[in-house]
């Protein structure tokens, strides 16, 4: 048994579920899916509500298999797509650190989830049960690099629907919505 990576599989992916049920269910203090979808379109993230479901759904379904350790390289290219995401959108311009709202804990989530998908979940896990828990880092880049691909796409795709609105549409006003902070790190 690897204590170690069952611990790390296990934290790490209950903080997504946790931050993903905040923004589908409205739980653990969250803002629900109407929250987090204004939340998306203050961010420029359109459609708000598209974008905040795929969020939700990506952290509590990609929080779940880490935990289980299944599908680890899928689950960690998802993970680090919401996350490089939200340190594009929210995080970055604030510098580094944590404490000043900077992209501090999106990052060690980020290296968390390479180190598991390079080491493998470790048993018991699903992965090795089905006898592919021995990735190894060219899987843990090509994870990392899957979802830079992701964040890339889904920026691009508000940039595009941005510019296509006229003018007045009724969207959201470019104003960060109260919450914006928080979209910062899962949650």
């Amino acid at each position: 048994m690897n204590t170690g990576r069952l611990f790390a599989r296990t934290a790490v992916g209950g903080l997504f579920v946790a931050h993903g049920t905040q923004k589908l269910f409205g739980w653990f203090g969250g803002p629900g899916l109407e929250g987090a979808s204004e939340t998306m379109e203050s961010l420029e993230l359109r459609p708000g509500r598209r974008n905040a479901l795929a969020a939700a759904l990506t952290e509590t379904v990609g929080g779940t298999l880490l935990i289980l350790g299944a599908f680890t390289p899928v689950a960690a290219a998802a993970l680090s797509g919401a996350m490089l995401t939200a340190i594009r959108k929210v995080s970055f311009s604030k510098g580094f650190f944590n404490t000043g709202g900077g992209y501090e804990f999106n990052l060690t989530l980020i290296a968390a989830l390479a180190a598991l998908v390079d080491g493998g979940p470790g048993s018991p896990s699903v992965d090795s049960a089905l006898g592919i828990d021995e990735t190894g880092p060219a899987w843990a880049l090509a994870a990392i690099a899957a979802g830079a691909a992701g964040s890339t796409l889904a920026v691009e795709a508000g940039k595009r629907l941005e510019q296509e609105e006229p003018s007045g549409s009724g969207r959201f006003e470019r104003e960060r919505a109260p919450d914006a902070e928080a979209a910062g790190t899962p949650g």
